[in-house]
């Protein structure tokens, strides 16, 4: 009976939420030609939107999940960073984004260089990282959560299937729009639910964390941590700034406000929500230690499972369930983007059907990802994981946008060639030889990424970098 009042309560308001956002979005005419109106809902998300949408889109289950079962403090540091990297969005990047009308991060990039070929190959890798690493983990983990805490029979390659037939939908009818107001109402149930859950769990065990290890309880992480102290001045921030400033799945949702002062309020509301996300994604995982002992990326969902009462517990199944579709259909979107925005109009056919497309381009990722979980199910930590691999496009792809914003005269094919060393030499310090902390290699491949970029452009193509003058303006 009582799983029976979980499930009635789980879908009966994930239901709620599709019904409410399509009565929202009914109304709203939509010009399939039009890019922008389909990937940035025409431009009118409010602030409450955009921040609730940022919120959702980044907090899923990779995160709840993933970052619950390191068991550790320390990886608050995930999201104290995180802050960091939202302002510097907001103060600097989101304001030079709006002056150049960009309809995707990249085409900051075509404008700088006055290349097509450039932009094409940061989506292209972008559209590499969403279909092989981002996406994939967002079902592995969001499939892991609701098998743990409900205890249920099926797999969770079929459970992966059902998030992403679900979240495609949203992602192909809806557009941008309906994935943003479906994230809001997700993202308040969400925040409410995640503080009851660490409330409750705090009560489980008296208020009292005696017991745990200290080094559990500690933001000064040593060598052999997850984080150890000295990345926090190296690669973290650069993470940050790549994950907040120029990845579509995030900046999409700013790109959409109705203004430049308006997405600046949507960022600066999503820094505060930020520094009480800890709450949420970090202290559950300390108690589940002292409850469980060192269980890995479980802990969560049996937590979840055993301190909320049925009918509690099918609503937070509902929130996250929100928060899963949000990551993956928002991902789907910006997929979409890039592929129509960047790709097929400027090299296919300039005046395509954007939903048609869009369509076609969500339905591929969809297949790719779901086909990926059982190889993500493998893995110890997947917060961990997901850092690393992203490594593979995030550095090589910020060194193109800091030698676009920081420098002039820097040659197209030096990019280029840049871009080509920086997947490189990442994929070596990854799979062959890692002489330092992962955050360091990252650091370590921004850095040689620009220095190789910046060197090619004046030596080899003879082109001499200086700093930076204003972006030509689009016309």
């Amino acid at each position: 009976m009582e799983q029976l009042i979980q499930i009635a309560i789980f879908f009966g308001l994930t239901a709620l939420v599709g019904i409410v956002t399509y009565i929202k979005c009914r109304k709203v005419t939509r010009d399939n030609s039009d890019s922008r109106d389909y990937f940035l809902a025409g431009g009118g998300l409010s602030w409450i939107v955009v921040a609730g949408s940022l919120m959702m889109t980044n907090i899923s289950a990779e995160q709840i999940v993933g970052m619950n079962g390191a068991q550790t403090l320390l990886i608050a540091w995930w999201e104290i960073a995180a802050a960091i990297g939202l302002i510097i969005l907001a103060k600097w990047l989101i304001p030079i984004y709006y002056q150049y009308n960009c309809t995707t991060t990249t085409e900051l990039l075509e404008r700088k260089y006055n290349d097509k070929g450039i932009r094409a190959m940061v989506s292209v890798l972008f559209m590499l990282g969403y279909a092989f690493i981002l996406l994939p983990v967002v079902l592995y983990t969001g499939s892991l959560f609701m098998k743990s805490m409900f205890n249920l029979s099926i797999s969770v390659t079929m459970l992966s299937l059902i998030f992403a037939i679900v979240g495609a939908i949203y992602a192909i009818f809806g557009g941008l729009r309906a994935i943003a107001i479906s994230d809001s109402l997700n993202g308040i149930g969400l925040i409410l639910m995640g503080i009851v859950v660490s409330y409750l769990a705090m009560h489980a065990i008296d208020f009292d964390l005696s017991g745990i290890p200290l080094e559990r309880l500690t933001l000064v992480g040593d060598n052999d941590s997850d984080i150890p102290w000295h990345t926090l001045l190296t690669g973290m921030i650069f993470i940050q700034i790549f994950y907040w400033g120029t990845n579509m799945v995030i900046t999409q949702r700013a790109l959409a406000a109705k203004s430049v002062k308006e997405a600046q309020k949507g960022l600066y509301a999503a820094v505060v929500m930020k520094l009480i996300i800890p709450l949420i994604v970090v202290l559950p995982g300390i108690v589940a230690f002292k409850l469980y002992g060192d269980v890995g990326d479980v802990a969560y969902g049996k937590l979840v499972g055993d301190i909320l009462p049925s009918w509690m517990s099918g609503a937070f199944a509902a929130v996250l369930a929100g928060a899963v579709l949000s990551s993956f259909n928002s991902c789907l979107n910006s997929a979409a983007a890039l592929y129509t925005c960047d790709i097929h109009q400027n090299y296919i056919n300039a005046n395509a059907d954007v939903r048609k497309i869009g369509t076609r381009v969500a339905l591929i990722f969809t297949l790719i990802s779901v086909a990926l979980v059982p190889v993500f199910a493998q893995s110890e930590s997947i917060i961990a994981l997901l850092q690393q691999l992203n490594g593979l496009y995030s550095m090589p792809v910020l060194a193109a946008f800091i030698c676009a914003l920081v420098f002039k005269n820097v040659n197209a094919k030096a990019i280029k060639c840049g871009l080509v060393f920086g997947v490189l030499l990442y994929a070596i310090f990854t799979f062959v030889w890692s002489p330092l902390h992962f955050i360091h290699l990252m650091a370590l491949t921004l850095a040689a990424t620009i220095i190789v970029t910046l060197g090619l452009s004046q030596f080899v193509f003879g082109q001499q970098s200086s700093h930076h003058q204003p972006i030509p303006a689009a016309e």
